[in-house]
């Protein structure tokens, strides 16, 4: 079996995570962030749904980090996200940060929004 880095070009990966913070493309963000290919900044957590809404037509799904553990789905969010046509996939959040690094680096139309651990 043959093993390949995964490398990432001109796009924000997730490098890491902790108590709190996230760090993207070297930069340590305090809080819940909204990533995507392009940008990272401070989200204000599930109920701050416009930011979500205005990457309809940007991204094909929305990798949404609910945290250390899952917690009740948001169901007025996932219903507004597929109204407008963003695909949202749940999970943790480490799990998130995983899947959004690789389905950036096949080059996918994604996006993550996830709350601190």
């Amino acid at each position: 079996m043959e093993v390949s880095e995964i490398t990432f070009d001109n796009v924000s990966p997730i490098d890491s995570y902790g108590p709190g913070f996230f760090r993207v493309a070297s930069k340590v963000l305090q809080g819940a962030v909204l990533v995507t290919s392009d940008a990272a900044r401070i989200w204000q957590g599930l109920d701050d749904t416009a930011p979500l809404l205005a990457l309809a037509g940007k991204i094909d799904i929305l990798v949404l980090g609910l945290g250390a553990e899952m917690t009740a789905r948001p169901v007025g969010l996932i219903r507004a996200l597929e109204q407008a046509e963003i695909g949202v996939e749940l999970m943790t959040s480490p799990t998130a940060c995983r899947a959004y690094n690789v389905l950036l680096a096949e080059g996918r139309r994604v996006a993550l929004a996830a709350v601190p651990v």
